[in-house]
């Protein structure tokens, strides 16, 4: 019988993750498939079911390296334009080529979501701040 995470904790995860997928920073509240809980350590390999050992992770991501153990601002930047995460370190770098989080897809949903201001993310660092005039010319 398959395990189940307390309810509890795994309410917990979204709202610490802002709804976020916590490798390429989708927003979940608008995509059609929910987001998944991942463990950053896998339960084959000893880890727990707590909080600091789960992310919130989109379907593609899921299948990739986790992001808990690093915090994402220090590896990654938005593109000027938003549509592209810019690796900032070796770390960023591999995360970025092993799991496809600039794929043509994204890009679109990205595109489409700076049009109407509620991409990039709050608080995530972009490469220049040239996002409102972005906004301002569609």
């Amino acid at each position: 019988m398959p395990r189940k995470i307390a309810e509890g904790v795994r309410e917990q995860v979204p709202l610490r993750a802002r709804s976020l997928c916590e490798y390429c920073h989708t927003d979940e509240t608008w995509q059609y498939v929910p987001f998944t809980i991942d463990h950053v350590v896998p339960l084959s390999a000893g880890g727990r079911d707590d909080l600091d050992n789960l992310a919130l992770a989109c379907f593609q991501c899921n299948r990739g390296i986790n992001p808990r153990q690093h915090r994402w601002a220090a590896h990654f930047i938005w593109s000027a334009n938003g549509l592209q995460i810019i690796p900032l370190t070796p770390t960023g770098r591999v995360t970025v080529a092993a799991l496809g989080v600039d794929r043509e897809r994204l890009q679109q949903i990205r595109s489409a979501d700076v049009v109407i201001g509620r991409h990039p993310p709050n608080g995530d660092p972009v490469e220049q701040a040239k996002i409102e005039t972005l906004r301002k010319k569609r």
